[in-house]
């Protein structure tokens, strides 16, 4: 068996296809027998969301890929959770129309709102722990787990509506331990799934999205601090299309920016970075999103 990860799909449902049949071709990549890990952002920006998320959810339930395909929540996920129950209004580059007025949305949300917000498990003998942003270098696997079960548990809940409706609500600028109810579900969505750099202080410089080397005075990439808490664990992860393509002995961060008019990429992932093998599809949907 083998695990590979794909970048943010964020709609491009053709380039994920071209890119799995790819995989097939080149890699032997077996939908019966291997794993595949989405790094989360199936939707939004891109043309085909709701075409993405019905694959998604037909693989995960009765495809070739049952048991074996693993879907983190991103940010724009939680978006589209948002907007479903009514508690975010759609921004001006959303292209998430076609979903909400699908027959299906209540179904197709109910299989969303189940997905974790962190997949740990061991890949050929190394532990790995898939998540959509990043992690704070102070936060281990086990304390970042403990943390993204307790926002998963709200939105698989009876009260998700709630849930969702504070994390858009609260404005998150650093963790904070003490941080309870609301804020403290906000806190942890802000760090799993918006994360790109930290600042003094553990300021989460959540507005920032260019390159490393345009970070923000004083703050650095998440991965980027000595002695990181994850340790021995490699972290899998997307969010960053201006990162791009980053290996790393302790890092895979593969959002090549597809939606951008980039590449969506696919990483077989390996106890040794030297081991790890990439494969990349251009954009295939037809159109270049900016900004």
């Amino acid at each position: 068996m083998v695990t590979y990860a794909i970048g943010d799909v964020q709609g491009c449902a053709i380039t994920l296809q071209r890119l799995l049949e790819r995989l097939a071709r080149e890699a032997g990549f077996d939908p019966a027998r291997d794993t595949l890990w989405l790094t989360g952002d199936l939707v939004n920006r891109g043309p085909r969301s709701l075409d993405v998320l019905r694959w998604a959810r037909a693989q995960s339930e009765a495809g070739p890929l049952r048991e074996r395909l693993v879907v983190v929540l991103g940010n724009h996920d939680l978006h589209l959770l948002a907007l479903a129950a009514g508690a975010a209004q759609p921004g001006r580059k959303d292209t998430l129309g076609a979903v909400l007025a699908a027959p299906d949305l209540a179904a197709l949300v109910e299989w969303l709102r189940r997905r974790p917000l962190l997949h740990a498990a061991e890949v050929n003998g190394r532990p790995h722990a898939l998540v959509h942003a990043g992690l704070p270098p102070d936060w281990s696997v086990a304390r970042a787990a403990a943390l993204a079960a307790e926002l998963h548990e709200a939105l698989a809940g009876p009260r998700w509506r709630s849930a969702v409706a504070e994390v858009k609500r609260q404005r998150v600028e650093r963790w904070d331990d003490a941080a309870r109810g609301g804020p403290r579900l906000a806190a942890i969505a802000a760090t799993l799934t918006r994360l790109r750099t930290v600042g003094r202080g553990g300021r989460l410089e959540l507005d920032f999205k260019g390159p490393p080397a345009q970070a923000p005075a004083g703050s650095v990439p998440w991965y980027a601090a000595p002695s990181p808490a994850w340790g021995q664990h490699v972290i899998v992860c997307g969010h960053w299309a201006a990162l791009g393509l980053h290996l790393q002995d302790d890092v895979v961060a593969c959002d090549t920016g597809c939606v951008w008019g980039g590449t969506l990429t696919a990483v077989r992932l390996a106890a040794r970075a030297t081991d790890r093998l990439t494969w990349q599809e251009r954009n295939a949907e037809g159109l270049r999103t900016e900004g």
